[in-house]
């Protein structure tokens, strides 16, 4: 018998989860704020605002597995404290957890703080540079006291895939710019890797409370960039600073890894260059 499954705040990365979970026979609700999208006739879409509570009644009962990956504007520092982690604490004072058995927050690796390109993991201390980061680590902290039996927590590195191609447009345009005196780490995964990551956490028998989706390749930053310009014909970026709030570092998958999970594309530079039918040339030294 498959999950009664709820993926809350079911936008880009939630449809292509849905789309695994459909496949393997799991039942499937989608919320959204404003509720249908085009999911297949076989999603249930639900309309709510997780930052509502009065929204979201008449949820569905017997719910085994929630997914909590909300989307708030970048940089929107009210929209997150209203979702993380208020969202969540009204979704499960909402729901009827009598079978829920397992609560899957996806997080982001923006909880670390920068660590100089030194290799990042499950157990490297969590110190924020910025307050989505703040939000995100709060949300974790309350959901591991609120549901310890229940409670999965997936870190994502930043997402690259169809749809998300701003980083090429601004590349073109020639605003970005990328630190070349210092070395400053990049880490990646296709949102299809992350998808697949999320649905392998809900069918693992006995996950563990923590993981890092990322990709086998943390890049330098111009070591990245300088290939996405050679894709799209574009120059090399001109040397600038590092991204504000976001720390260097490399982080480390192989705890996922060990689950059983393995990413598609191992390196972006692999996965852009799919988007775009090319071939790359052979792995720097990096």
């Amino acid at each position: 018998m498959g999950e009664r499954v709820l993926l809350a705040g079911c936008g880009d990365v939630g449809l292509r989860v849905a789309q695994r979970l459909r496949a393997r026979g799991d039942e499937v609700w989608g919320l959204r704020r404003r509720g249908h999208a085009d999911g297949g006739a076989d999603l249930h879409w639900l309309a709510a605002d997780l930052g509502d509570q009065g929204s979201l009644r008449g949820l569905p009962r017997g719910l085994t597995q929630l997914v909590y990956l909300p989307a708030p504007g970048r940089g929107d520092l009210d929209a997150y404290r209203t979702l993380f982690p208020g969202g969540l604490r009204n979704l499960l004072a909402a729901l009827d957890q009598t079978a829920l058995r397992r609560v899957l927050l996806v997080s982001s690796s923006a909880v670390y703080g920068d660590h100089a390109g030194a290799w990042v993991d499950e157990l490297t201390p969590t110190a924020p540079l910025a307050g989505n980061g703040e939000a995100l680590r709060d949300t974790e902290q309350w959901l591991a006291g609120a549901r310890p039996d229940a409670a999965v927590v997936l870190r994502l590195a930043g997402l690259y895939g169809p749809g998300r191609l701003g980083l090429l447009a601004r590349l073109r345009e020639g605003a970005v710019g990328v630190p070349r005196q210092a070395r400053h780490w990049a880490n990646r995964l296709h949102v299809d890797d992350a998808a697949a990551a999320i649905a392998h956490l809900l069918w693992l028998e006995a996950p563990q409370p923590l993981y890092l989706g990322v990709d086998d390749t943390p890049l330098p930053l111009d070591v990245l960039y300088d290939e996405l310009a050679r894709l799209i014909g574009a120059p090399p970026p001109d040397d600038g600073p590092a991204p504000p709030q976001v720390g260097s570092k490399r982080l480390c998958n192989a705890q996922l890894r060990a689950s059983g999970w393995a990413p598609r594309w191992p390196d972006a530079r692999l996965g852009y260059a799919a988007l775009f039918g090319q071939a790359v040339p052979g792995p720097d030294t990096v």
